[in-house]
């Protein structure tokens, strides 16, 4: 692989790095980092942040194309020469408003030129959104809540006496005789309860069209939907990439306009 085709996708989200490794159009590696804590060199990657393979290969001074929804992460990359910020602007969706966030769109506009039809994107991270967008790239509207560690850190943090519990691999009883599963039956039976509601109301709007879950949760969110309604299984998707997808796509437009 030439050094010059190999790129890198940064994604800044609101409790760690996501990283995606490209060369050209293709995706060869994704993982995730906690968050920097120095200044980037103008001329070197952080090693302890990337993968073995770019090291071995030499690739430390490659082109990052950063989305960040954190000032204080973005700070830090702000003198690396070869930063590639993205903005809204780069996004082409229709009828964004000005403070969405830019992972949010994102992920839609990824979802719609992956899918090629009207989607919902539905991303667990530290917040559960709800991003729809209709297969004319126009944005609809969506929702934002706590996602499931949010909720769970929320729930310690508010009251004395409940402990911090991990999220079980499987649904928990919905009628729990104990503290922790209590606590993991109220949390994920609402939240895949609301989760239905808006795929319900979504295909009422316009039926058929795709489901996606995205984010460092999805897997776990869809394995507990599945388990309560399994007939989704076999209506939706999972991938975790969709906002990787949507930075191939700035930088894709970009290598166009370069001379």
């Amino acid at each position: 692989m030439e050094h010059e085709d190999n790129w890198l996708a940064l994604a800044i989200g609101n409790s760690r790095l996501h990283w995606a490794w490209y060369c050209r159009q293709t995706l060869i590696k994704t993982w995730n980092t906690p968050y920097l804590g120095n200044q980037v060199k103008p001329s070197q990657l952080p090693p302890l942040f990337l993968c073995p393979e770019l090291i071995e290969q030499g690739l430390m001074f490659i082109p990052i194309y950063l989305a960040s929804v954190v000032s204080s992460q973005t700070q830090l990359w702000q003198g690396y020469h070869k930063l590639n910020l993205l903005s809204l602007t780069d996004i082409q969706l229709t009828n964004i408003y000005s403070t969405i966030g830019i992972d949010r769109a994102l992920a839609a506009w990824g979802a719609i030129a992956t899918y090629q039809q009207s989607c919902l994107v539905i991303d667990g991270g530290t917040a559960l959104t709800f991003t729809a967008v209709d297969k004319q790239s126009k944005f609809i509207g969506g929702a934002i809540l706590p996602g499931l560690r949010g909720q769970l850190a929320t729930l310690k943090q508010e009251t004395a006496a409940l402990p911090q519990i991990t999220l079980p691999d499987t649904l928990p009883p919905r009628w729990a005789d104990n503290t922790e599963q209590a606590i993991a039956s109220g949390i994920i039976y609402t939240m895949i309860s609301g989760i239905q509601s808006f795929i319900n109301d979504w295909w009422r709007q316009f039926p058929d069209n795709q489901v996606l879950f995205t984010g460092g949760d999805a897997k776990l969110l869809s394995l507990y939907l599945y388990s309560q309604f399994p007939e989704l299984k076999q209506k939706t998707i999972v991938d975790p990439n969709l906002i990787f997808h949507g930075i191939k796509l700035v930088y894709e437009e970009r290598q166009k306009q370069q001379p």
